[in-house]
């Protein structure tokens, strides 16, 4: 679905990037900060898409771990809902300058998924890839972290389709892009490959008290 995606906004979020708007110069620390440098708290939860909002029906949901795995997996959306569901509250702050306090999510870890198909001991990234062929990285001891998951459930409803459902990738501690929506598979990987937004001038790392907006 690349061919849909609103190239005006890419444009538009390029020009962020090249500008450094959004940037205030200021570190935090998550320890003593809940809100991370230059953002603003919101109560709704703000829409932000490429233009294009898959429809990924229970029938079409596919979700693939493999790459540098001992015990690669595809499973179906029934498949996934059977395994060990957990409850999670965190804070999620988008680069775009807002956040939102105490989200309550509904999953299964990413510490879970990972003791399924057991990383090769030369595996050092994770590189989702989304249902609209969006992508994105993180490095594995980001996405092996007992705060991360993919969830299906925020605020005790299922996570509806504008807002990735019906599984999205959920990391806390980094800015909102690099958990991806619409997950449709997520590729362990000795190497790193940046993905959409990092390719146009988004940070690598992405975290959020070290202002790390852009690369």
């Amino acid at each position: 679905m690349a061919d849909a995606f609103n190239d005006k906004l890419i444009a538009r979020k390029q020009e962020w990037a090249r500008d450094g708007r959004l940037l205030t110069g200021a570190t935090a620390d998550p320890a003593r900060d809940r809100l991370p440098p230059g953002q603003r708290l919101v109560r709704d939860w703000p829409v932000l898409d490429l233009g294009a909002q898959p429809e990924v029906t229970p029938a079409r949901f596919r979700l693939d771990i493999d790459g540098a795995v001992r015990r690669p997996i595809s499973m179906t959306l029934d498949e996934f809902m059977a395994l060990p569901q957990q409850e999670s509250v965190s804070d999620m702050h988008c680069v775009t300058q807002w956040s939102r306090y105490d989200n309550h999510w509904r999953g299964v870890s990413a510490r879970a998924l990972l003791a399924l198909v057991e990383p090769h001991d030369a595996a050092r990234h994770v590189i989702f890839h989304a249902h609209d062929g969006y992508t994105t990285n993180v490095r594995l001891d980001q996405f092996d972290q007992p705060d991360v998951f993919l969830v299906h459930g925020w605020d005790g409803k299922p996570i509806e389709r504008r807002h990735g459902g019906p599984v999205r990738v959920l990391i806390p501690r980094l800015y909102l892009w690099k958990s991806a929506k619409w997950i449709r598979r997520i590729e362990i990987s000795a190497a790193d490959k940046p993905g959409f937004w990092e390719c146009r001038g988004y940070h690598n790392n992405a975290d959020p008290w070290l202002e790390e907006r852009y690369g």
